[in-house]
């Protein structure tokens, strides 16, 4: 990959996000997809997407169990499944390996391949050039968008989940490990609509109190015409600022679209509102990208 432009960091910063041609090599993605295939070889399945629900207090059950499983995830490797993939005894009805929506959000510390990925010289070096200073780990994802069934990913802002004061702190590098493109499911984005601040928060409601989280302010109504689409070839990637709109649709292909994707964010003189679901631990601190 060529270094970063002046031209692409001012593009970045008119638009809220970039597509980069070749962060990483062919191999490199293979090497990503052969090593995530391992990982769902030996996977355990959560035994809230195991159990067989028949009363609404089940399936209440069922739900604060997905919910406690979420938000307890920033520091764990955990699965998280497309709807309808497991009958009512809690087998699966589709191959696992299509079975997954996502899985995360710590990859990047517990996994040598995905940590070196994170860490590497290619990715510090377009940080830097961005601008961002101290800039350290939230969590990581690995992304599935499943032939027929992964579904859409509906407008919204990352920074409505990742809370920062002041704004503007957070970003995200998405990673296609194949190509991206309209047909299964790829970016779309709105330029420029990083500039008008959220339009809601996701926040832990109090201890003790279910559900776990809660939403304050609502998502705007966006016009279809508005969004651009952002294709991306095999290794290539796209800078996300934390406030521009994006959404991405079904993937109605035969092809998965499979990314992966992480969240920085520049800790210098910045604050990590503590009522957002993902919070450091002792186990795992956000890590810092340049070490």
């Amino acid at each position: 990959m060529d270094v970063l432009t002046d031209q692409d960091v001012q593009k970045f910063r008119d638009e809220g996000y970039l597509v980069l041609d070749g962060l990483l090599s062919p191999e490199e993605c293979d090497a990503l997809r052969d090593r995530m295939s391992e990982i769902i070889e030996r996977m355990d399945v959560p035994e809230h997407c195991r159990t067989q629900f028949s009363t609404d207090h089940d399936e209440q059950l069922k739900t604060q169990g997905n919910a406690d499983y979420f938000i307890t995830s920033g520091d764990k490797i955990r699965f998280f499944f497309e709807k309808g993939v497991f009958d009512d005894k809690g087998e699966f009805i589709v191959p696992k390996e299509h079975s997954l929506n996502k899985i995360g959000h710590a990859l990047h510390a517990y996994e040598p391949l995905f940590k070196a990925v994170t860490h590497s010289p290619k990715v510090q070096n377009v940080i830097k050039k961005i601008g961002l200073i101290n800039p350290v780990i939230l969590q990581s994802m690995y992304i599935f968008k499943q032939p027929g069934i992964g579904g859409e990913v509906t407008p919204h802002q990352d920074a409505t989940f990742l809370y920062t004061q002041p704004l503007g702190r957070v970003m995200g590098v998405w990673i296609a490990l194949e190509e991206a493109t309209l047909e299964n499911g790829c970016l779309w984005f709105i330029p420029g609509s990083h500039n008008d601040g959220i339009s809601r928060r996701m926040v832990r409601t109090p201890k003790g109190t279910f559900p776990l989280t809660d939403f304050i302010g609502r998502e705007k109504n966006y016009d279809d015409k508005l969004f651009i689409p952002a294709p991306v070839k095999k290794g290539g990637a796209v800078l996300i600022h934390g406030e521009v709109v994006h959404r991405s649709a079904a993937n109605t292909s035969d092809a998965s679209r499979h990314v992966y994707t992480f969240h920085i964010m520049d800790s210098q003189n910045t604050v990590w509102s503590p009522e957002n679901w993902l919070q450091p631990t002792e186990e795992l601190p956000f890590p810092p990208l340049y070490t």
